[in-house]
């Protein structure tokens, strides 16, 4: 089907916008970039709701320190939680540009939501996130009873690059033995960083990701070419995906990372793991958020997540 029709505008405005510039600097192109997400998705998605109490922490890594944000509703606890990673292609994207979307998934789903603000490339590059992801996660876990959360009810999730990384803290998760993860949230991941799946040709030309902006963040993302096929990156190539959490993985009909989501979504399943799989029709690459446009899809869209996460902490 063509693209959902209170998406056009957008489409429209995407075509007619000029190229990025890639004499700037990176850290020129990236305030550029955080420009487009506060111009479009953040802009697009409605007023951010209340919340009973944010807190910002800083949590100890290798190297440093990053900061995790944590968001909670109204009620006394001890809440399940959500351990989320923001997307950006793993060198744009703040803890402020997933401050609605978060909000909205601690009061609907009734959990508490720690936000990560895992270090960037190139500054940082692969896996300095992963390892950031995988110790937030066990910051979280160590911290349950100044968090006011349950250590056996937490689940990760993250859309795009934050989908990568919550793949790969489930797989970290498992491999380590522990922290426990009883549930994944993967929205439109990339799985795999060979980009070798047909939908990477098929929507090269986006809207809003392309198959030049995929390559342009792999690059700013590994060391080398070579890690693309490290599971630790490309989580479709790990070896053996039984024993991971249940997840929930959406993708979009006319994103270049559809088919990467898919095909992780169906190995999991060959290996025994409880899936719900969704390809959303008519939507590119963060459209889902965009809910001033596509009121009703935008709603079911968080609806059937909110859904899981509340069957999954039950």
């Amino acid at each position: 089907m063509p693209v959902l029709p209170g998406l056009q505008a957008i489409v429209d405005a995407v075509a007619s916008a000029p190229k990025p510039d890639q004499s700037l600097s990176v850290a020129e192109q990236r305030e550029q970039g955080h420009a487009i997400i506060e111009s479009t998705v953040n802009a697009l998605s409605g007023e951010p709701q209340s919340i009973a109490s944010q807190t910002d922490y800083q949590v100890p890594v290798e190297g440093g320190e990053i900061t995790v944000r944590r968001y909670c509703p109204e009620g006394a606890g001890r809440f399940p939680a959500l351990v989320y990673y923001h997307g950006g292609g793993f060198w744009i994207g703040t803890l402020d540009h997933s401050d609605g979307r978060c909000r909205a998934l601690a009061n609907e789903a009734q959990c508490v939501v720690v936000s990560v603000a895992y270090r960037l490339a190139p500054e940082a590059k692969f896996p300095v996130p992963v390892e950031d992801s995988f110790a937030a996660l066990r910051w979280v876990v160590d911290h349950a009873e100044t968090l006011n959360i349950d250590r056996d009810r937490v689940a990760v999730g993250g859309a795009s690059a934050g989908g990568n990384l919550a793949a790969v803290v489930a797989l970290l998760a498992r491999d380590r033995r522990g922290p426990k993860v009883i549930l994944q949230i993967l929205e439109v991941p990339a799985t795999d960083l060979t980009m070798s799946q047909p939908s990477i040709e098929e929507n090269a030309n986006g809207p809003m990701l392309t198959k030049a902006s995929c390559e342009r963040c792999r690059e700013l993302y590994l060391e080398d070419l070579s890690d693309a096929r490290n599971p630790l990156a490309s989580p479709l190539l790990a070896e053996d995906l039984s024993g991971l959490p249940p997840a929930i993985v959406m993708t979009m009909e006319f994103d270049p990372l559809r088919d990467e989501g898919e095909a992780y979504a169906l190995r999991m399943q060959d290996a025994g793991v409880q899936v719900e799989y969704t390809m959303w029709k008519g939507q590119f690459h963060g459209s889902q958020n965009m809910k001033k446009l596509i009121p009703e899809e935008s709603s079911a869209y968080q609806e059937m997540i909110v859904e899981g996460l509340r069957n999954a902490f039950a």
